[in-house]
């Protein structure tokens, strides 16, 4: 009898295991397909100085999942959402660089929001994990931009359209983040 009450114990374990697992996956799925569609759909060609730039949603979208969802979940959603966004457009030799910026931009956001147990429930924490996350989005595709053009000065052209992304993106994705916690629909998930 022993036996079976242990193998018992041993499969709803394993079955919860699984079930955490495939939730697990369908909300980084989730995450990275929003991610996406913020970058690729909702985005507007400007100039920033002599360079061209592309400012999106989808900072203001990697904010709010690096917030809601932790840093394991924002840094995968950074890196594959946009980093397929860059490798199917015309902005494919960014891919490398919006590959790494953009997850440890999602880590860094996710990490600030939801350390000590927070969960980003912290209106500030919020704000310092946007803020040294957008810090190091400029420093990440300024580094990102200088090694592949070989140039540490033509980077600083493409400052303010970073600072751009993070101007639009920051606000929204606070505001969002704001409502979608008074919703509760985060205790569900």
């Amino acid at each position: 009898m022993n036996g079976g009450v242990h193998m018992s114990g041993a499969m709803n374990t394993s079955k919860a295991n699984v079930q955490t697992k495939t939730k697990d996956l369908i909300l980084t799925s989730l995450a990275i397909g929003l991610v996406y569609v913020s970058t690729a759909i909702i985005g507007v060609e400007i100039p920033t100085l002599t360079k061209g730039g592309l400012i999106h949603l989808g900072t203001g979208m990697l904010y709010i999942l690096a917030i809601l969802l932790g840093a394991r979940k924002g840094a995968i959603a950074g890196a594959v959402g946009m980093g397929m966004f860059d490798l199917f457009s015309p902005y494919i030799i960014w891919t490398p660089t919006t590959v790494i910026t953009r997850a440890i931009m999602g880590f860094i956001v996710g990490y600030i929001a939801c350390k000590d147990g927070k969960q980003g429930t912290s209106f500030v924490r919020n704000i310092i994990a946007m803020v040294l996350g957008g810090a190091w989005m400029i420093v990440g595709y300024y580094v990102g931009e200088a090694l592949t053009f070989n140039n540490w000065v033509m980077p600083i052209e493409s400052i303010s359209g970073n600072l751009a992304q993070i101007i639009v993106g920051l606000p929204a994705a606070l505001m969002l983040v704001e409502a979608i916690k008074k919703t509760k629909i985060m205790d569900q998930i």
